[in-house]
């Protein structure tokens, strides 16, 4: 029986072959990733830059100017109203939908700027 001989292997296909079936990124891929963070950065720099700025916390805000969060436009109204005010006419005033409501109640009722009266009505702490 004669012997066959066998094609020899590059190192360099070998080392191609295992990068490829173990997921192990070449430069090539490292440095697509690079230029599309760079376009990522970039576009994010020019959105943020036509953005108005919002005031920082804690600093008076004009009559007549919109709350900074829609936490703090449902705290105005409900400090407005003395006696308390219900779901319905919270939910009329703001123009919130009904979740996202429930979740601002929830959350001002956990730091305690606002409490519950009775079932559906609140008033500020």
């Amino acid at each position: 029986m004669m012997k066959r001989r066998t094609k020899s292997v590059s190192f360099d296909a070998m080392v191609k072959f295992f990068m490829h079936n173990y997921g192990i990124p070449t430069k090539k891929d490292i440095d697509k990733l690079l230029k599309r963070l760079d376009r990522l950065e970039k576009s994010i720099k020019t959105a943020a830059g036509t953005r108005a700025r919002r005031a920082p916390r804690g600093t008076e805000r004009e009559a007549g100017a919109s709350p900074a969060s829609a936490s703090d436009a449902v705290l105005d109204i409900v400090r407005n109203h003395k006696e308390g005010i219900g779901f319905n006419e919270l939910q009329s005033a703001t123009g919130f939908g009904e979740k996202k409501l429930r979740n601002i109640i929830f959350r001002l009722n956990k730091i305690q700027k606002i409490t519950r009266k009775n079932r559906g009505t609140y008033i500020a702490a």
